[in-house]
């Protein structure tokens, strides 16, 4: 069964929820600001996947942090980032078993199918 990581009030989980369910894929969704993110987890995601695809920068929480908390990142201060402010992570996160993706697009599609 896939793990899906977001928020429910993301319009891009909703999205990937939806095409989970159309596809008859099995998947469970925890939300990351009200079930909580667990730091080993997202440590592991990090050595899996590198900080910078977790971080979205593109964001109104990321837009909203002062600018101090946004620069000089490196993958410890993007972890602790990330779990003081789960929207700041880039959504949904895909947990597969043996490997994760990041987002929701046609080359994450295509891996779910076969996953």
């Amino acid at each position: 069964m896939i793990e899906v990581w977001g928020l429910k009030n993301c319009d891009t989980c909703r999205k990937a929820l939806t095409w989970l369910k159309d596809e008859g894929i099995a998947h469970s969704f925890r939300d990351v600001r009200a079930d909580g993110l667990d730091p080993a987890a997202l440590e592991a995601w990090i050595a899996e996947l590198g900080w910078e695809p977790l971080v979205n920068t593109r964001g109104t929480t990321w837009r909203g942090l002062p600018e101090s908390e946004r620069e000089g990142l490196d993958a410890a201060k993007a972890k602790a980032l990330i779990l003081a402010n789960p929207a700041v992570m880039k959504r949904p996160v895909f947990d597969l078993g043996g490997r994760r993706l990041v987002g929701f697009k046609d080359a994450e599609k295509k891996a779910l199918r076969s996953a």
